[in-house]
């Protein structure tokens, strides 16, 4: 059995911000959620988070997190004390516990699962991730025997000239066997400069502790203010970006693209400068995306093209080509082989297979058939000052220029509406519709100038 307790109760001053440290986001999650996906692999029978500052706040940003268990530490004294709150939680528990920092977000699962193998095959009391850091100043060192057993963790003010030269530093990720930790806990005294208990001291307790180097030192870099989150995200980025174009997929200018971690790419996909995937977005082979386009929680078949063009919340079929400078949002489907082109605004919308929008054209609240043709400036009028009304257009049916359908408005297969017209009634399949005022024509009227009057 392992538990995994996530030390989040810090308030994060440097951040200068009213939002808890580990609340803030990295890549579209936030830290402390980062933190509770790399524990994934090991399959904890318990997640606890320790919390204290703005505790509600922390309960509530998590709350669709199943099976969270969450301590509260009400003064912020250390680590250590951290760790004191769980006795109670844990009274009777035989396994091990792996212990994590809420603003350490970068840490690979497979990391922590090769942490928590060593710790159990030797049956250490204690097992420390550490970190060979090409510039350990201002860390603590951790000094170990042959077998990678330590014997001493020395603070950097107090480390020699010679102890300087060695590069293992504490990387704050602990794993314990319980029974031996919750023994000593209570013997942990806040004799330092901080009056604090820190974890740390433990190790001078328990025996034997052993160090596992982390490969890559990167992982373990916490986040104290925004200049780190950055940093972060850089790392994030760089890692993500690796992954895909090593599966295939061709990233025009990296430097100048985003991708978060949760998007999903095939294959053959072209991103182009300037681009950036969030969320939820499944994105199929064939398909070139950008430049300057954003695709958020979306879905896009196959050889689907979008350029200098937003896509949110929305399925976009195989073939159809988005942009230039179209905005998609609030759950639109288009069809296979459609087109959206410049200028155009499509919210709460349905596009049948081979339908074109043009240009200029705005369509809300709207189920629209195949083959169907909206003509530039055409505007689904669906808000009438309180409520949202639908517009439904059939097969092939096609729309002329500077055409405002005033929903709730149907109209069937095959209809033409003729240029300039505002359609405010349903209209049956087979139809041609005009609806405007006729033209008049007054020969030889002109505005009078003031001196005539």
């Amino acid at each position: 059995m392992v538990a995994v307790a996530i030390l989040a109760a810090g308030r994060g001053t440097r951040m200068k911000s009213s939002l808890p440290k580990v609340l803030h986001s990295l890549g579209g999650r936030s830290l402390v959620e980062r933190v509770l996906e790399s524990c994934l692999e090991i399959s904890p029978t318990r997640r606890l988070v320790i919390i204290g500052y703005q505790a509600d706040q922390v309960k509530t940003a998590m709350h669709s997190t199943s099976d969270l268990e969450f301590v509260e530490q009400h003064e912020q004294l250390g680590t250590g004390h951290a760790i004191q709150q769980l006795l109670p939680y844990l009274e009777g528990f035989t396994g091990d516990l792996l212990v994590l920092n809420g603003d350490v977000p970068l840490l690979r699962p497979q990391t922590l699962k090769h942490l928590l193998q060593t710790h159990q095959e030797h049956q250490n009391a204690a097992t420390l991730l550490t970190a060979q850091l090409p510039n350990p100043q201002g860390y603590g060192r951790v000094f170990c025997n042959g077998q990678n057993i330590i014997k001493q963790i020395v603070e950097d003010r107090d480390c020699t000239a010679a102890q300087k030269q060695n590069r293992r530093i504490n990387a704050g990720v602990y794993c314990f066997r319980w029974s031996d930790l919750a023994q000593v806990l209570p013997k942990l005294q806040a004799n330092n400069d901080q009056q604090e208990y820190y974890l740390t001291d433990v190790v001078n307790l328990l025996e034997p502790v052993m160090a596992v180097d982390v490969e890559d030192y990167q992982e373990i870099l916490g986040i104290n203010d925004r200049e780190q989150l950055a940093t972060a995200y850089e790392i994030l980025q760089k890692r993500v970006k690796s992954e895909w174009m090593a599966a295939g997929v061709t990233l025009i200018d990296p430097a100048s693209i985003t991708i978060d971690d949760t998007v999903q790419l095939q294959p053959d996909v072209i991103i182009e400068p300037q681009t950036h995937l969030r969320g939820n977005t499944e994105i199929q082979s064939g398909c070139r995306i950008g430049p300057g386009s954003l695709i958020e929680n979306s879905q896009l078949g196959e050889n689907v093209t979008v350029m200098y063009s937003v896509v949110m919340n929305s399925i976009v079929h195989a073939g159809a080509q988005i942009g230039p400078y179209s905005h998609l949002r609030g759950h639109v489907e288009v069809g296979s082989n459609c087109r959206v082109g410049n200028f155009v605004e499509l919210k709460k919308t349905i596009l049948g297979d081979r339908t074109n929008v043009a240009h200029l054209s705005y369509l809300g609240d709207a189920t629209v058939g195949n083959r169907v043709n909206i003509g530039a400036g055409t505007i689904t009028a669906n808000y009438d000052g309180v409520n949202k009304h639908p517009t439904q257009i059939g097969d092939r049916t096609k729309t002329g220029v500077n055409s405002v359908l005033v929903a709730p408005i149907k109209l069937g297969a095959d209809v033409t509406i003729a240029a300039g017209s505002a359609v405010t009634e349903d209209v049956p399949d087979d139809c041609l519709v005009i609806a405007r005022a006729r033209q008049v024509v007054k020969p030889g009227w002109r505005l009078k100038t003031r001196d005539e009057e």
